[in-house]
């Protein structure tokens, strides 16, 4: 197929997602997030450009997909960047997704996608916010080009109250930045609609290491020991130390108990604490 793919996080075992297919309507992502990782794999990644005759590409695979798998919108580029106020290329691709009533999976930082509540109501989905932090000064260090924590959250309470099945993000979580309030940000996710929390901590690569670096020196002089004397490498990431990584998945567990939200880790070895019956929130689709 051609722009609606199998999804593959680069033949990690570690991932414990259910079979579904990804769609990105754009190329690259305008929210320049310091911890992206897709700076490693595509070319000017905070240049968003829409992908050359989308529509009718879309509508190629559509005849080839096994329906009965969700299709992903988005793994590598946010679907609701800046530009898809104006040129709504995700709610095309929602509209012929729904017409084929596929399963869909969204996952953004943006409040733009409760511009098309008129069709999550109307066809089998599910939408995670990503939402790190709820210090907005912080956010805006993190995610400059993405709308603010309450935008996010007041979003997901929109399509919550229309009855889409909405989930949390909190990925990833930095030691020594974020690693703090995550009962606040899970009652607030869980008062704001969600059901369900997906969780995992930052896995620098080179490229997301140096903009660390640059905005947080010495936060980065404390993880460096962290990453690259206790840790280790994993498929072209680096990975905290199993233990801490351990606790501070368990703390957010905890809290998304006390808030009544099932919880699961993303691509830690650590599906045993899994509560949710997918990682990725999927099971909620109806």
């Amino acid at each position: 197929m051609d722009v609606i793919r199998e999804f593959d996080p680069w033949h990690d075992p570690l991932c414990t997602c259910p079979r579904k297919y990804g769609l990105n309507p754009y190329t690259g992502c305008e929210h320049g997030c310091l911890y992206c990782y897709i700076t490693s794999y595509i070319p000017r990644a905070f240049e968003c450009r829409p992908k050359h005759n989308l529509i009718a590409r879309v509508e190629r695979d559509l005849k080839q997909i096994d329906r009965s798998r969700p299709i992903s919108m988005s793994n590598s580029s946010d679907p609701y960047p800046p530009i898809e106020a104006k040129l709504g290329l995700t709610r095309s691709c929602l509209k012929l997704l729904a017409q084929e009533n596929c399963k869909v999976q969204v996952i953004t930082k943006s409040d733009i996608v409760a511009r098309d509540l008129d069709l999550f109501t109307k066809m089998r989905a599910v939408v995670s916010f990503t939402v790190v932090t709820l210090d907005q000064e912080l956010s805006r260090m993190l995610e400059p080009n993405a709308p603010p924590p309450e935008r996010r959250l007041e979003a997901m309470k929109r399509l919550a109250a229309a009855g889409v099945p909405v989930c949390l993000r909190l990925d990833p979580v930095i030691p020594f930045l974020n690693d703090s309030g995550f009962t606040n940000l899970v009652r607030a996710a869980a008062e704001h609609g969600a059901k369900h929390v997906t969780s995992s901590t930052f896995k620098p690569r080179p490229d997301s290491w140096r903009r660390m670096q640059s905005a947080f020196p010495e936060v980065a002089a404390r993880l460096r020991p962290l990453y690259f004397e206790r840790g280790q490498r994993h498929h072209n990431s680096w990975y905290l130390p199993r233990e801490l990584r351990q606790k501070l998945m368990g703390d957010i567990k905890r809290a998304c108990e006390e808030a009544g939200l099932t919880f699961a880790s993303c691509r830690e070895g650590l599906a045993g604490m899994n509560s949710g019956a997918s990682c990725d929130g999927s099971h909620l689709i109806g």
